[in-house]
């Protein structure tokens, strides 16, 4: 495969480009992820700031986790698609949103963080490594 990834909002007025793989990619069941997403969980590719550009209008949602780090969600002010968000414990790292990909399939979840939150409905593959809350260190995304 190809180095790097594309996506962008459902109208096509945000695109984004990554020029490298993501460092992790993984599911998240928090609150605030299942309330944005609108469904059991998002799915999150985590990327290097240098080497990721966007083109395009975003407006910002910021709300603190439960680490009280600032996350800040980044979406289409037009159509209101979630496209990334950025984590104030992780300066440099972009999480891009695995549901606003070109190519779908570059997502290759590696684990599940706040799994006790997950919803009964929402099944994920069982081999995945899986975390009550979140780990204090992302295996994989040391920046």
């Amino acid at each position: 495969m190809a180095e790097g990834f594309s996506g962008g909002c459902l109208c096509g007025a945000v695109r984004y480009e990554s020029t490298s793989d993501p460092q992790l990619t993984g599911h998240c069941h928090c609150v605030d992820c299942r309330k944005s997403s609108g469904t059991g969980h998002c799915t999150h590719l985590v990327v290097a700031e240098d080497g990721f550009s966007c083109s395009g209008e975003l407006k910002y949602y910021d709300h603190p986790a439960d680490s009280g780090n600032m996350v800040s969600r980044g979406f289409c002010p037009t159509c209101g698609c979630a496209v990334l968000s950025r984590n104030s414990g992780m300066p440099g790292m972009i999480f891009s949103r695995a549901s606003s990909l070109d190519d779908p399939e570059v997502a290759k979840p590696q684990m599940i963080v706040y799994a006790s939150r997950a919803p009964s409905w929402d099944h994920m593959n069982p081999d995945l490594p899986s975390f009550p809350e979140m780990p204090d260190q992302l295996p994989g995304a040391e920046a």
